[in-house]
């Protein structure tokens, strides 16, 4: 049959309890602030600890550093004096979010609590890596990081790396040197000695005597930069008894995009999200309002992938004024309750909104200010967005409907998509299998009358699919989604009575023991898994396909006419199950939700006959 698609609306009802997820979440009040640990937040930094931290200077051992020389590990936001496009595309990058998120740090902690600390610093070595190196304690809080340590993977980590390293599990070391020291990065038209030679033209300085914009005095190649085997030290990683919690690299030199020749780089930094479309042109630097090296091939570093930030949006995406509020003091903020827009304020000030503010917000001017950056960093998340819609598209292909027979009323109606992985490089979801990444097929039949009559890819009041997982499931509220399609990869763990289970970690505990973890009697290599524990993939191979095929029981087709099946996939960096297992937050929970991504979404209709 011929089948024309077209855009669908999804409503709020029928089978699926919830297919719009914010309406299932609870939201917190404006009363509440609270830290990533669901404390309150009683104090700002300065007042905690009686002084800032001045830039470049040496985070006080007391305060989760070391008392190193900070000015020999320069931040982003200096290396954006002059580097203005790259920081920009940075700041609100998975790179940028590595040491901020909120997830990241209850994931981490409760692997510390189920292992008793035996994982070390395995996860702050890649997303704190400066800070790892510096000596920060691993359980050191945000805000009494370096700033530099908060950066995650900052400027530095990449281009001050000067060896060449393979699957090193996050062990890379950063040279440290002051602004001033040479960078390491791929060489290719570097005229950065003409601009050194011309330092009264640029404005420039390339030492503390020199007035002007602090540079870099020299570029060295390491030509590992450019290609795949740069990103796996971080993105291939093995943990605790030898599970790969990263394994886009052993999914990627099987594939054909390396057989190609096809780097990471040229889909991930690339002009077109997710294809290797060749590169952007952009100067290098803007220096003393002048364009270095224009037309020179630009590495896009968003770094796009389809994760996002549930960070409070004054912290996240990073920003130089942003940053000159403490973390503590954001956290204070409650912008969702419109602190510092004009309506909000307006109410306040005509008495028809009482709220007793932190005496960091009292004023209405701070937070107006507040609310200015709050605001340009929604709008970089937003972008951030529709460039991971975008990714998202261009790595997958639907095919279908497929209609089986003549659709009738009070017969079967069996129909099947077919849902191809078109990214050469990797499986679809890729990425950290440890962070549970979904994504799902989201099916609805809709009758004459607008009545979903059939769903399966709903969720649950939390937002969670309705799988073994689901809550709701668990306690009778919703039926199991049986024909549910997802390509979520999950841990079986062997638990002490012998039998296995989906877990959310590799980490195998029972109600009562203590976590039962045993080391290998042979290499990890020869059975590709530790003992007691092992993947459960359902990911789609590069180039790989799926077809999902479902069954809409007869006696839900009642009545003749023009019916419609919706389709969409979505996309979720985490579960809200396995965030309720790591203690998150309803704040955390609700921003999770709220950027899920809906994409390949449309509609055809059926002409149902009696």
């Amino acid at each position: 049959m011929a089948i024309s698609r077209t855009a669908y609306t999804w409503l709020i009802g029928g089978v699926a309890a919830c297919l719009v997820p914010l309406a299932c979440v609870e939201p917190v009040s404006a009363q509440q602030s609270t830290t990533a640990a669901g404390e309150p937040v009683a104090k700002s930094y300065e007042e905690a600890t009686g002084s800032g931290q001045a830039p470049g200077a040496a985070l006080p051992p007391g305060h989760g550093g070391t008392g190193a020389d900070l000015s020999l590990y320069p931040t982003a936001a200096q290396c954006g004096e002059c580097h203005k496009q790259i920081y920009e595309e940075w700041s609100s990058s998975q790179h940028a979010y590595a040491s901020i998120s909120p997830m990241f740090h209850k994931f981490e902690q409760k692997f510390q609590e189920l292992t008793k600390g035996t994982v070390g610093t395995f996860c702050v070595r890649c997303h704190q890596q400066v800070g790892t190196q510096l000596g920060e304690n691993r359980e050191t809080p945000l805000w009494k990081r370096s700033q530099i340590s908060r950066e995650g993977v900052t400027c530095i980590t990449c281009h001050r790396v000067k060896e060449q390293y393979g699957k090193v599990n996050g062990e890379r070391r950063v040279e440290p040197g002051k602004i001033f020291e040479p960078v390491y990065g791929s060489g290719e038209k570097s005229v950065i000695q003409d601009v050194i030679k011309n330092k009264e033209t640029y404005t420039v300085a390339t030492s503390e005597k020199d007035r002007g914009n602090q540079i870099h005095a020299g570029m060295i190649t390491n030509d590992q930069i450019t290609k795949s085997e740069f990103c796996v030290s971080c993105h291939q990683v093995a943990v605790n008894l030898g599970i790969k919690l990263e394994v886009v690299w052993d999914q990627y030199r099987d594939s054909p995009a390396r057989k190609a020749g096809v780097s990471c780089q040229d889909c991930h930094m690339g002009k077109v999200p997710g294809k290797p479309k060749g590169y952007d042109t952009a100067p290098t630097a803007i220096v003393g309002g002048k364009e270095i090296n224009p037309g020179r091939r630009h590495a896009n570093h968003s770094f796009i992938g389809p994760g996002y930030s549930i960070a409070h949006p004054g912290i996240f995406p990073h920003s130089k004024k942003g940053t000159a509020i403490s973390i503590e003091d954001w956290l204070l903020f409650d912008w969702r309750a419109g602190w510092g827009t004009i309506d909000f304020e307006d109410k306040v000030a005509a008495g028809k909104i009482k709220v007793k503010f932190p005496k960091r917000w009292a004023d209405a001017l701070d937070r107006e200010d507040a609310r200015t950056i709050i605001d340009e960093n929604l709008k970089k998340l937003d972008e951030r967005d529709r460039l991971r819609h975008e990714v998202l598209e261009n790595g997958t292909h639907v095919d279908g409907p497929f209609i089986t027979g003549k659709p009738k009323v009070g017969s079967d109606l069996a129909f099947s998509y077919r849902v191809k992985n078109t990214n050469s490089g990797h499986n679809l979801p890729s990425g950290s299998l440890g962070a549970q990444p979904q994504l799902w097929v989201n099916v609805a039949l809709v009758d004459p009358d607008g009545q979903n009559v059939w769903e399966s890819g709903y969720v649950d009041s939390n937002g969670d699919i309705a799988d073994l997982h689901s809550l709701d499931v668990a306690a009778g509220r919703i039926a199991t989604d049986q024909q549910l399609i997802h390509f979520q990869t999950k841990f079986l763990t062997t638990n002490v009575k012998g039998t296995e289970r989906e877990m959310y970690l590799p980490v195998n505990f029972d109600i009562d023991p203590l976590p039962h973890l045993r080391p290998p009697g042979v290499p990890t290599t020869v059975l590709n898994h530790p003992p007691l524990v092992r993947m459960e993939a359902r990911s789609l191979t590069p180039l790989g396909e799926k077809v999902a095929k479902y069954q809409v029981p007869g006696h839900l087709i009642t009545k003749p006419g023009k019916y419609q099946l919706a389709f969409r996939m979505r996309s979720r960096a985490q579960p809200i199950y396995f965030m309720r297992f790591v203690t998150a937050t309803k704040e955390m929970e609700q921003s999770m939700n709220e950027r899920v991504m809906n994409f390949h979404a449309f509609a055809v209709d059926v002409e149902v006959k009696d």
